[in-house]
C-alpha cells in the first residue's frame, strides 16, 4: 500500500485533467504527479514512490500511519495540494490556500546510522530545501535554528516555511516540509510570514521547485548516510552553519519548564544543538526550545 492508501478518501491529482475547481486560480496550477514520478522515482534512487492528493489533514500524519502499518517503504513521498490540519513545531497550526505552496512529507529509514545522530535530519532537510530553492527559484533561503526557512521581503526576514520531523515506528522518520510559494501579501496568516513570490523568486513553478528540493534532499541524505551520520565528515555541519541566520545573533531560547536563556548563538555542535554564549561567560548547548531572534541592543 502506498501513501495514497493512507489518504484514500482524497482523490489524487495527476495534473492530467483541466476540469473543475483545480484550475479556479490560474496562477496556481495543480502539480503533475505523473511527470514528478517520471523525474524522481528511478531504480537505485532514494525516492520509491510519489503520490499527490488534493487535500488531507496532514501529510505527516498520513505517512506516519502508513509507515507504522508497514505499508510505506523508505523513500515514499506524499504531497498535498492543501492541508486542513497541518502542524509545525509545538503543535502550531500551519494554514495556506490550496496550491499556494509545497506541502509534503517523506519517509526515511536510516537504520545504518546511530539513532543519536538522527537529530540531524531536520537540519539536513533545511540545508537541502535551501539548496533546492536557491537553484530553482533563485531565492536566498536562510535557516533559523532548528527548523524555520527564512526569506527576505522588503529588507525584512520573513518565515516562508518550516520542517517537522516525527518518528515512525522503531526504524523510521517522517519529515514534513511546508513552503509558501505564491502566497500574496493579503493572504499571509501573520505579518511576519513571507513567500517565495514576495521574495521575488525567478520561478514559482511548483513542479520545478519540488523536483529541485527532493533531488537536493536525496543528495544530502546520501552523503550523511555514507558518513555514518557524522555531520562533519558529510560536510553537513559546515553547510548548515554557512546558511544559518541564527548564528552570530543575540537570541532568546524559550526552554522546556518555562525557562529562558539569552545569549549569542555561536555554533551548532556535533549533536545539532545550538550553542549560546551567555553574559555569564558560559557556553550552553540548547537541544530543544523556541528561538527568538532579538534585535541588537
Amino acid at each position: 500500500m502506498t501513501p495514497r492508501d493512507a489518504a484514500d478518501d482524497h482523490s489524487a491529482n495527476d495534473g492530467n485533467s483541466s476540469g473543475g475547481s483545480r484550475w479556479s486560480d490560474l496562477d496556481r496550477p495543480p502539480l503533475n504527479a505523473t511527470a514528478l514520478r517520471r523525474a524522481l522515482v528511478r531504480p537505485g534512487g532514494l525516492w520509491s514512490g510519489l503520490e499527490v492528493v488534493q487535500s488531507t489533514g496532514s501529510t505527516n500524519a498520513d505517512l506516519v500511519a502508513a509507515a507504522e502499518s508497514g505499508k510505506a517503504a523508505e523513500g515514499a513521498v506524499l504531497v498535498a495540494e492543501a492541508q486542513t490540519a497541518a502542524r509545525g513545531r509545538l503543535d502550531r497550526r500551519w494554514t495556506a490556500p490550496a496550491r499556494s505552496g509545497l506541502f509534503f512529507s517523506v519517509l526515511l529509514r536510516p537504520g545504518d546510522v546511530p539513532v543519536a545522530r538522527w537529530g540531524w535530519l531536520p537540519l539536513l532537510t533545511g540545508v537541502a530545501v535551501a539548496t533546492g530553492l536557491a537553484r530553482s527559484a533563485g531565492v536566498d533561503t536562510a535557516l533559523k535554528w532548528p527548523n524555520d526557512l527564512l526569506v527576505t521581503v522588503g529588507g525584512e526576514e520573513r518565515k516562508a516555511g518550516g520542517i517537522l520531523a516525527e518518528r515512525a515506528g522503531n526504524d523510521g522518520v517522517v519529515i514534513g516540509v511546508g513552503v509558501n510559494v505564491t502566497l500574496r501579501a493579503d493572504e499571509l496568516p501573520v505579518p511576519q510570514a513571507g513567500s517565495l513570490a514576495l521574495a521575488n523568486a525567478v520561478s514559482t513553478d511548483r513542479d520545478t521547485l519540488l523536483r529541485a528540493v527532493l533531488r537536493a534532499l536525496e543528495d544530502w541524505y546520501g552523503r550523511w548516510r555514507t558518513a555514518g551520520g557524522d555531520p562533519s565528515a558529510a560536510g553537513l555541519q559546515e553547510a548548515y552553519a554557512a546558511g544559518c541566520a541564527t548564528l552570530g545573533r543575540r537570541v532568546r531560547a524559550d526552554l522546556p519548564g518555562d525557562r529562558s536563556l539569552i545569549g549569542e548563538a555561536v555554533a551548532v555542535d556535533g549533536d545539532g544543538r545550538l550553542v549560546l554564549a551567555t553574559e555569564d561567560g558560559v557556553q550552553e548547548p540548547v537541544g530543544a526550545g523556541d528561538i527568538v531572534h532579538l534585535r541588537p541592543a
